[in-house]
């Protein structure tokens, strides 16, 4: 199985996630007593992974990647690709194996899945609330710690695409860095000298629009606006820029917000708020 994220650490992922569960690393110290106890170390497991919701797909190739990790002969059929949307009952992944091993990956990789798979079915759900308006919906960094790459890899498979990884990739310039720096002319000039080419600031107000174009902002977050401010300042930046929505987006109000003509609308809740998908693992007869 070939499955690489930029910036994340797949083995050390799963290395760390099994430890958690294990009480220590696996063959040093890790251990499943359940399936120890009771069953026999040939024992042979079959069994299907499916949901039981409607949902968007995410995680299978981690999910795999776990059972692997203690089990590297397991025999394993994903039977639908990331990103799918199915119905309640699909079957999701066949697989095959020492039973021990697979057992003992199974709360693991149901987690991931069932968490990735929540994060994309939400996702596409406003995705779809905003199809043929043109807007682009962005996530956040409202993100689990060390889960970020992950929350970001889900939220992309639902159809949105990602915002700033981090702290690294773009400038973006909030009410607390202008009080500090003193305007946001002063903010956004200490960017720019610093060579930072994308800077993005933060706007609550219409007449905080023109100062920061003029300093150099090269993207506007129209912060905690409703759809007529959104729609104003949409038309006083005029295309100079791109304009993003952010704050308080909910699925009942995103088509008014995108419809305000808007380029982007950031939704932290994605998530934030999320709910794990109900994904299960069930015996099934050879």
């Amino acid at each position: 199985m070939s499955f690489v994220l930029e910036r994340f650490d797949l083995p050390a992922f799963i290395a760390s996630t099994l430890a958690e569960d294990l009480g220590g690393p696996v063959g040093a110290g890790g251990r499943d007593v359940t399936s120890e106890s009771v069953i026999p170390a040939e024992a042979r497991f079959t069994g299907v992974m499916d949901s039981r919701d409607a949902v968007t797909v995410a995680g299978l190739p981690l999910a795999e990647a776990f059972f692997r990790a203690l089990d590297p002969e397991v025999e394993i059929e994903i039977l639908v690709g990331e990103g799918e949307q199915v119905s309640a009952g699909t079957d999701l992944m066949r697989l095959s194996g020492n039973a021990r091993a697979l057992l003992t990956a199974e709360r693991s990789a149901l987690n991931t899945v069932q968490h990735l798979t929540g994060i994309a079915t939400m996702t596409r759900q406003y995705v779809d609330r905003i199809a043929g308006t043109g807007a682009i919906l962005l996530d956040t960094r409202k993100t689990i710690p060390g889960l970020r790459v992950l929350e970001k890899y889900a939220t992309r498979t639902g159809g949105a695409t990602n915002h700033r990884m981090g702290l690294w990739d773009a400038a973006m310039i909030k009410d607390n860095h202008v009080a500090v720096a003193g305007s946001i002319g002063q903010a956004v000039g200490a960017a720019k000298a610093a060579g930072i080419a994308q800077i993005i600031v933060e706007v609550d107000r219409v007449d905080q629009i023109e100062p920061a174009i003029a300093a150099g902002a090269t993207h506007l977050l129209l912060d905690n606006m409703d759809a007529a401010t959104l729609r104003g300042a949409v038309t006083l930046v005029g295309g100079r820029v791109p304009t993003e929505a952010s704050g308080g987006v909910r699925l009942d109000t995103i088509r008014a917000i995108a419809e305000s003509g808007v380029t982007y609308i950031s939704v932290g809740r994605l998530t934030q708020s999320a709910p794990a998908a109900d994904i299960g693992l069930d015996f099934a007869a050879a």
